[in-house]
């Protein structure tokens, strides 16, 4: 039986009612939230039966939307969209606004799913290549014995029937959330897409956080992690598909920064007084 949850959709960027700071970059809305914050907006949308999604922002997903016009339009209209990279930190610095902090979800995974169990939440997890999103969802329910994970299913929905058959699944297992990893931009097209099919309160779009948990694709050492260096340690996992992400792509995050600087000193004086001719 279907809940209510579609009759109240949330609309667009209405986290902003939980007084936090926001701030534009690359076109982007990004809000500042640190973990406890974020939490408790996902437990508001749960408890008032709200239709809602969940986004981040990191260098990738920010480049990707200055070139993807309907990216850039999902984030926009997503209830959250909080930060997941040092990089949009310091891109945020730059442009004289603070944002919270690097919240990635290989950290804030596991406090939640104690919340989770706690609380009694539901959990579904739509990610990864086969197998990927039940090797997960094992490891969680050992570390947290009495958690309700109450689905799995993989994250290759290109042909309509599978992702009819994923919409079918999450639907008869009545979550709470609904996390999705499939990468950006497909798992925030595919959620945009399938959102109003979803019986549940709240999507989450995670990129390849279950491959972390699962085990497949390791972080690297504790010191990295805490000093911004997490890109350097995927970096050098698979330099060959991940080389132009970051060695060219963090740089032209920083560039389209310093530029958005610019203009925004270029506002603030105004238009310059013509010369006087002679």
């Amino acid at each position: 039986m279907k809940n209510d949850h579609s009759k109240n959709s949330c609309t667009p960027g209405t986290v902003a009612a939980l007084d936090h700071d926001q701030c534009s970059i690359s076109g982007v809305r990004v809000d500042s939230l640190d973990q406890a914050r974020l939490f408790a907006a996902v437990d508001s949308f749960i408890d008032s039966h709200r239709l809602a999604t969940v986004m981040y922002a990191n260098v990738h997903v920010l480049n990707t939307a200055c070139r993807d016009s309907r990216l850039r339009a999902i984030l926009n209209a997503s209830d959250i969209v909080y930060c997941d990279g040092a990089g949009v930190v310091a891109g945020a610095r730059l442009l004289g606004k603070r944002l919270s902090g690097r919240m990635t979800g290989a950290d804030w995974i596991y406090p939640f799913c104690s919340l989770c169990r706690t609380s009694g939440k539901k959990v579904f997890i739509l990610a990864g290549s086969e197998g990927v999103a039940d090797q997960a969802a094992q490891q969680l329910r050992r570390q947290f014995p009495g958690i309700s994970i109450v689905g799995t299913h993989h994250g290759y929905l290109s042909e309509p029937s599978t992702s009819a058959r994923a919409v079918r699944l999450i639907n008869e297992a009545q979550p709470d959330i609904v996390f999705v990893g499939m990468g950006t931009p497909v798992q925030e097209r595919w959620t945009q897409e399938n959102r109003s099919s979803l019986d549940a309160p709240v999507v989450w779009a995670v990129g390849a956080l279950f491959d972390f948990v699962a085990g497949i694709q390791p972080r690297g050492p504790r010191w990295m992690l805490d000093n911004g260096l997490e890109w350097l340690c995927r970096f050098a996992s698979d330099p060959r598909r991940l080389w132009r992400r970051y060695l060219l792509g963090n740089p032209l995050f920083m560039m389209r920064v310093a530029s958005q600087v610019l203009d925004a000193m270029q506002t603030r004086r105004g238009p310059q007084p013509a010369a006087a001719h002679q």
